[in-house]
């Protein structure tokens, strides 16, 4: 690769669970690990036209000129490990976070650096065992591309990092790290439906989320009376000893009453007046 300034996406990879592996059998985990990058992980990065940058014994640091090539070899790669994993004792598992980031990197021979490494390796950190999480960048290319979904996970804090939106892609129909945070209900601009937004805010009481789905499924304009008249009983239970809001809430029903059945008459009888 040149060297200078380049536009890459950038995939790290780091394994779960290496210093609890590495204790248990050290000799065994390096031999397995070696085994899995040389039989599953290296090909599929050579496939989808990476170049592995970095190997840091736990870690993995490859660029790809294409961004659907990154995400494909990482989900190629998580779904061969979770096959894998399934065939295999507790013990000699192996799992990876990854992290795709789309980005500006300084290239030096065959080294990189900057902040498009960083952004890539704090996504990783955000994934679950067997989860790729990628930067919205990587989102607008690839998510209408690809037959992944993506859950939006927000704008998340990471170490040195300013906050930038990030999803987490589910694989072959389950959600890869599927608990680690939680869903609220307003999409952000660039969501589709199947990506809904991270918040931070409460999640509404159950009661009054069935009111709140009661009244959506009525007429706009009964929704609003009800609502307007359930304002005023409580003005007048916190202000007054003297019962008056009978008045106003019986006018407000009677017009919509009368509205709903002017609007609902059968045609001929409105063309009947005419």
């Amino acid at each position: 690769m040149p060297s200078g300034r380049k536009l890459v996406a950038v995939l790290y990879a780091d394994m779960v669970g290496y210093s609890r592996l590495i204790g248990v059998d050290d000799a065994g985990t390096l031999q397995r690990l070696r085994s899995l990058r040389a039989s599953l992980i290296e090909p599929a990065i050579e496939e989808h036209g990476g170049r592995i940058v970095q190997t840091g014994g736990d870690s993995l640091l490859v660029v790809f000129d294409s961004v659907d090539g990154a995400v494909r070899c990482a989900v190629e790669v998580q779904d061969a490990l979770k096959t894998r994993n399934d065939s295999l004792p507790e013990n000699e598992r192996m799992q990876f976070r990854i992290g795709v980031n789309l980005g500006d990197v300084m290239v030096d021979g065959s080294d990189i650096y900057g902040d498009g490494v960083n952004i890539a390796a704090r996504l990783q950190e955000l994934a679950e065992p067997g989860g790729v999480v990628v930067a919205g960048s990587v989102y607008d290319q690839v998510h209408n591309k690809l037959s992944v979904g993506f859950d939006c996970l927000g704008q998340r804090p990471m170490k040195n990092i300013a906050p930038l939106t990030s999803y987490r892609l589910t694989l072959g129909g389950r959600t890869a790290g599927q608990g680690s945070f939680p869903i609220e209900e307003s999409p952000t601009p660039r969501e589709t439906a199947r990506a809904p937004r991270i918040g931070d805010r409460h999640e509404p009481s159950s009661w009054t989320q069935v009111v709140l789905d009661w009244l959506a499924k009525l007429p706009r304009p009964v929704a609003a009376a009800l609502t307007v008249s359930a304002f005023l009983i409580l003005i007048n239970v916190f202000t007054s000893h003297k019962i008056w809001f009978h008045w106003p809430v019986a006018a407000i029903l009677f017009g919509v009453v009368l509205r709903t059945a002017l609007r609902d008459r059968p045609e001929s009888d409105r063309k009947g007046e005419r």
